[in-house]
């Protein structure tokens, strides 16, 4: 847990791994990212908002129960935003590697295939 809270602080540790990608992926991480913030603190007023405005309910502190509700889920939102995108950015700075090596394991599946029906036929 504290490795990925590091990742989150320490920005050359995940450009340390793998290779930079094309700016308009990272670009689009951060445009995901920024929705994501967005949406976490509408909900943070929104609970401010239902705390404030909302008039007494007949149920004994429903309206704390909603506010602290939309408080809480718009906290968990932010925090989540932070940690897809260190793990987004991570794993697009690995992708090609992964790629790569998938296109490659599949190629000499596909030799020792052909050499096989060969050798059979």
């Amino acid at each position: 847990m504290w490795q990925m809270i590091r990742n989150w602080f320490d920005p050359q540790e995940l450009r340390s791994v793998g290779t930079t990608p094309d700016y308009r992926f990272s670009l689009a991480n951060e445009r995901t990212f920024l929705a994501w913030l967005r949406t976490g603190l509408a909900l943070i007023a929104g609970g401010l908002a239902a705390a404030q405005f909302l008039p007494t309910l007949s149920l004994v502190h429903l309206r704390e129960a909603i506010a602290v509700a939309l408080l809480l889920l718009g906290g968990v939102v932010a925090i989540r935003a932070v940690d897809h995108w260190a793990r987004t950015e991570r794993a697009i700075r690995l992708f090609p590697a992964v790629l790569a090596l998938t296109v490659g394991l599949g190629a000499l599946s596909l030799v020792v295939a052909v050499l096989a029906g060969a050798i059979r036929g």
